[in-house]
């Protein structure tokens, strides 16, 4: 399909999964906007790489997504909006009553409420323009918990829960929202992870993948950054106009257990 004459926002776009969905929508000839906290050259020379391989505009932005204001100004500063894909998040792994305060309130911000704040920013630009997308990356952990991820599971939680409010209020508009909640993804953060989980658990590297990384994903398999695009691109398509407000798991049936 073609996102010709689209802008696509990706937050926390600079690598893995928001990276990714970066490229294919580009790859589909909408004009993309890349973000990231960080402000440097290497930033700037990714979208315009991604921008001469497709033939489009690609710009980078910098905006730190715990922080309000500066959410609103990344839609503001890239000028339209027709796909809003709220990607960024971070992670912290704790039990509850030992659980840091500002990491909390660190996930909470930039997992959660940064997607109130662009989705706030980006409806009056795609009422304008007559057609929107907003998808939101939550996660299995939006549907299911695990123990020590009290923060990740709840900003999850609640990115699940706007998503079913923004798609009622835009239900009677030619705009959907919707999530998508991947399981384990094979980023190259977890690609980096498998060696030492094979070696901290005296196992094989395959081991590790199904016995441990893998544990509660019944495929065994990892999800891939480019089924997620391609689940991002199709949440555009005509074909989904009357999906909106819901969540599709990416998850090798985990939360079908």
């Amino acid at each position: 399909m073609s996102l010709k004459g689209k802008t696509a926002i990706i937050t926390g776009s600079t690598s893995g999964i928001g990276l990714g969905i970066a490229r294919e929508m580009a790859k589909a000839g909408a004009d993309v906007v890349l973000n990231s906290f960080s402000d440097r050259d290497e930033d700037h020379a990714l979208a315009r790489e991604i921008g001469e391989e497709h033939g489009v505009t690609a710009r980078y932005i910098q905006a730190d997504m715990s922080k309000a204001d500066a959410c609103r100004r990344l839609i503001e500063e890239a000028g339209a909006c027709d796909i809003l894909v709220n990607n960024a998040g971070i992670q912290h792994v704790a039990p509850i009553d030992e659980f840091p305060t500002e990491k909390w309130d660190a996930i909470i911000a930039i997992n959660m409420t940064s997607a109130f704040h662009t989705t706030a920013a980006a409806l009056p630009m795609m009422r304008k323009a007559g057609w929107g997308r907003v998808i939101n990356i939550a996660s299995a952990h939006g549907l299911r918990a695990s123990p020590f991820k009290s923060a990740y599971v709840t900003a999850k939680h609640g990115v699940v829960g706007m998503t079913k409010v923004v798609g009622l209020e835009t239900a009677k508009e030619p705009i959907t929202c919707n999530a998508i909640c991947p399981g384990y993804v094979l980023t190259p953060l977890v690609e980096g992870q498998i060696p030492d989980t094979a070696k901290e658990y005296g196992i094989s590297e395959d081991e590790a993948v199904e016995k441990v990384i893998l544990a509660k994903q019944p495929s065994k398999e990892f999800v891939t950054v480019g089924q997620l695009a391609g689940i991002a691109i199709f949440l555009c398509s005509d074909a989904a106009s009357q999906i909106t407000g819901t969540s599709i798991a990416a998850d090798g049936g985990w939360t079908s257990q």
